[in-house]
């Protein structure tokens, strides 16, 4: 047995490793469960008692010497990377290969904030698991609205109910119950529908929606805000129109089109030969909605509008299916490198 215990400590001493391969080899024969030290231990039942401390202690200076051996090889292997080695990584050189780039909803989420941040708009945020009043409620939908039924919105709890956001409306609600008016400010964020995923529509997607609320705001206000965001984000020859609509949470209420961008008004398949593509929806907010959120209608007046963050790129950008957003197509994906 101490000519086994020698012949061991030998093969140690000698051990080399110039790869990490031959590393883990070290590894498994000297260092695991099943190495050779591993069975030295196994063969300590067999000894005699009287000669169990002596062969204990040998034996422990055997694993002791492996794993002085083994961390030997790990600073072994790591310098010579360091110095220069086939397998060292310069990192100071330039990238190879393809380089990153902006998503195209975040770039046009961006443009959009910007335009609006010049406007003296600034940005909020809001959770996007909402309970029904900050989502409904508040916001004047009846009980008996569509959008509260399950085939439009993901309800994570009932009674009482809370639900995966439907618009970004609620962050509107939490700015009027925490702040005092006049405020300026968009809210950009995800929500969800429960919605069969096509070219045109996905069960999560982006908006940004608006809310102005001071003395004395118009649908004048309105109006010329809305002018001077289309014509900067789609060009200054952009037209733009309102068409009377119905939301609950405003009151009057507008569609907001645009000039197509393709045909420019000439009539295409995009604008099903209109000449005019629906961007947004807006209003005067509904004085219901100012009171639910304790602002005195009588006092202060506001518009608001909302806008998918999707739509809008796929204008600007001429892209015929929303699903190509999502599905991490290099190709899809790669064309928006030096897009603003």
């Amino acid at each position: 047995m101490k000519d086994k215990v020698n012949s061991i400590l030998k093969d140690i001493e000698s051990a080399t490793a110039k790869t990490q391969d031959e590393l883990e080899s070290y590894r498994i024969k000297f260092i695991s469960k099943k190495s050779v030290v591993g069975e030295l231990f196994n063969e300590l039942k067999n000894i005699p008692n009287d000669q169990k401390r002596a062969f204990g202690q040998e034996i422990n200076k055997v694993k002791q010497a492996a794993q002085d051996k083994f961390q030997e090889l790990i600073e072994s292997l790591e310098t010579q990377s360091s110095s220069g080695s086939s397998n060292h990584i310069d990192l100071t050189l330039p990238p190879t290969g393809e380089a990153g780039s902006i998503h195209p909803l975040n770039i046009v989420k961006g443009n959009i904030i910007e335009i609006f941040e010049r406007l003296g708009f600034n940005v909020s945020d809001g959770p996007e698991i909402e309970d029904d009043w900050h989502n409904f409620t508040a916001l004047n939908f009846p009980e008996n609205h569509p959008a509260r039924e399950m085939q439009d919105t993901f309800f994570i709890e009932r009674n009482p109910d809370m639900l995966l956001r439907t618009h970004t409306s609620n962050v509107q609600v939490r700015l009027m119950n925490n702040n005092k008016p006049p405020f300026r400010s968009i809210m950009p964020g995800r929500v969800f529908r429960n919605e069969a995923i096509s070219a045109r529509a996905h069960c999560v997607f982006h908006q940004i929606e608006g809310l102005y609320v001071d003395e004395n705001v118009s649908f004048a206000d309105l109006k010329q805000t809305l002018y001077h965001f289309a014509k900067e984000l789609f060009g200054p020859e952009t037209q733009i129109r309102f068409r009377p609509s119905y939301f609950p949470f405003t009151e009057p209420s507008a569609e907001i089109d645009i000039s197509c961008q393709i045909c420019h008004g000439d009539g295409c398949q995009l604008c099903k030969y209109s000449g005019w593509v629906e961007i947004a929806g807006s209003g005067m907010v509904d004085p219901n909605v100012l009171e639910n959120c304790g602002i005195d209608s009588e006092k202060y007046t506001g518009f608001a509008f909302g806008m998918g963050v999707e739509r809008i790129t796929q204008l600007k950008y001429r892209v015929n299916d929303l699903r190509l957003y999502t599905e991490n197509d290099i190709r899809f994906l790669k064309q928006f490198k030096t897009a603003n």
